[in-house]
């Protein structure tokens, strides 16, 4: 004789089915949830790393060198500062003959200086070296010098003559009493014929280092 399955009995089976069903639906959902979290957790930890890794490489920059002629120090005094704010090197360009407090008086004739400045022909001045050692790692150059008669003092002239600053920021500087920096930073950029030259500043024997390195820290280099 078969048996019988009541109605009450097959809801309740029919029911424990259902259950079952729904259970085994929501179980599935919340691992393929699980799964999906981890794997965008996953790839956001992966673009993370790769950003890192690209923004460490991009802020990585070459030597920078202070290059100066002074003549009374002033602008000594400005070139150590800038060295000292960005962590550059320095080269001085020294003449093979040096100036004296005669030969800088401007205001005799026959002075040195008047004379070099009368006479173009005698501002090629011969200086002990022109040759930086590894010229070529430097990516970014101060140039430094006082104003002579409104443009730069020649000594700087025969340095920037005779160097190559192909693919070199240069950054012109210059010392004066009363003077701005005028065409000079410019007509050294001609000289030269080669680097990307910025605008540069002038500064006064009464400027002090923490004007200098803040001129030197807008730059943002």
């Amino acid at each position: 004789m078969k048996n019988k399955i009541s109605r009450r009995q097959f809801l309740q089976v029919a029911g424990a089915s259902a259950a079952a069903l729904l259970l085994a639906s929501c179980s599935g959902n919340s691992a393929s949830s699980v799964s999906s979290s981890s794997v965008a957790s996953s790839e956001a930890a992966s673009r993370a790393a790769a950003s890192s890794e690209a923004t460490s490489t991009v802020t990585t920059t070459g030597k920078t060198l202070v290059v100066y002629f002074s003549a009374t120090g002033t602008t000594e005094g400005v070139a150590q500062t800038i060295a000292n704010t960005v962590g550059a090197d320095l080269f001085e360009v020294v003449p093979s003959d040096p100036y004296t407090s005669d030969d800088l008086n401007w205001t005799n004739n026959d002075s040195r200086v008047s004379r070099e400045h009368n006479d173009e022909g005698l501002r090629a001045v011969a200086l002990e070296s022109t040759d930086v050692d590894g010229w070529d790692d430097y990516d970014t150059v101060f140039i430094g010098y006082p104003i002579w008669w409104g443009i730069a003092a020649w000594p700087m002239s025969s340095f920037v003559a005779v160097n190559d600053f192909t693919g070199k920021t240069v950054i012109p500087f210059c010392t004066s009493t009363s003077s701005g920096i005028g065409q000079s930073g410019k007509l050294l950029a001609e000289l030269a014929g080669t680097g990307s030259w910025l605008d540069g500043q002038r500064f006064s024997r009464s400027s002090s280092e923490a004007d200098i390195a803040s001129w030197v820290n807008g730059l943002n280099l």
